[in-house]
């Protein structure tokens, strides 16, 4: 069996940013209030955990680590990295 390399386009990098920048747009809405607020805190909890799981994928990914092109927040790698560190702060 032959090792699959995941090496998107500038285009699919360009995407999976823009995904990242709409998971802490959430994250940090959820922590501030204005997301979520009538849901119960289970439900908040399970939100920001799947999109701080969501986070630290892409950060793992090659492209990822590899990218050095210059982002605007929310889907810049500081806001990324923020939002995770908030993320988990919340859940604790």
């Amino acid at each position: 069996m032959t090792d699959v390399v995941d090496t998107p386009t500038a285009e699919e990098i360009n995407q999976h940013f823009t995904a990242c920048g709409h998971s802490v747009d959430l994250i940090n809405a959820i922590i501030d209030g204005t997301q979520m607020a009538d849901e119960t805190q289970e439900e908040k909890n399970d939100c920001v955990d799947r999109n701080v799981r969501h986070l630290e994928i892409q950060e793992a990914k090659q492209w990822y680590i590899d990218d050095s092109e210059s982002r605007e927040a929310p889907a810049d790698k500081a806001s990324i990295s923020a939002a995770i560190t908030a993320g988990k702060a919340y859940l604790a």
